[in-house]
């Protein structure tokens, strides 16, 4: 059954089977391969999306429950925040291997738009579910609390 989902701003008709988590919905039926899989039980963060401005990861997600709902992918994150951090990310070398960054920057620029001003508990907690196999915790914590002073 067919069913239209709100992506970065644009209904996107889907026919995928009920239960479809969002994540394959995103990569294999509209070929949106930015969100990427990490571990398919939402504990490493790296196909987190916005669901309603929300971080969500989407590989646990269904499709067929956002009926309503506004998802963003990194292909369509924007704004002060969303710039900010891509700023930052660069200037401080965040990636390593780059694959969980998609998910970190969506974290981070939830993170941002909730709270301008972050302490170092504020960034530990809100990045807490993404993990970074690289471990470039450090530069993640310094990209975002620069981009927090450019906002």
């Amino acid at each position: 059954m067919a069913i239209t989902l709100n992506i970065n701003g644009k209904d996107e008709t889907v026919d995928a089977p009920a239960g479809t988590p969002l994540l394959w919905v995103l990569r294999d039926h509209l070929k949106m391969t930015g969100t990427k899989f990490g571990c398919g039980v939402a504990q490493c963060g790296a196909c987190t999306v916005h669901v309603d401005d929300a971080p969500t990861r989407a590989c646990i997600t269904p499709h067929d429950s956002l009926d309503g709902s506004k998802i963003t992918t990194i292909e369509g994150v924007k704004g002060g925040a969303a710039d900010a951090i891509r700023s930052t990310w660069i200037k401080n070398d965040v990636p390593q291997c780059g694959y969980c960054q998609s998910g970190q920057i969506m974290a981070a620029t939830a993170l941002l738009e909730e709270n301008s001003n972050p302490s170092d508990e504020d960034i530990d907690a809100a990045m807490s579910g993404n993990i970074c196999r690289c471990a470039t915790y450090m530069s993640i914590r310094r990209a975002i609390k620069e981009a927090a002073k450019g906002l």
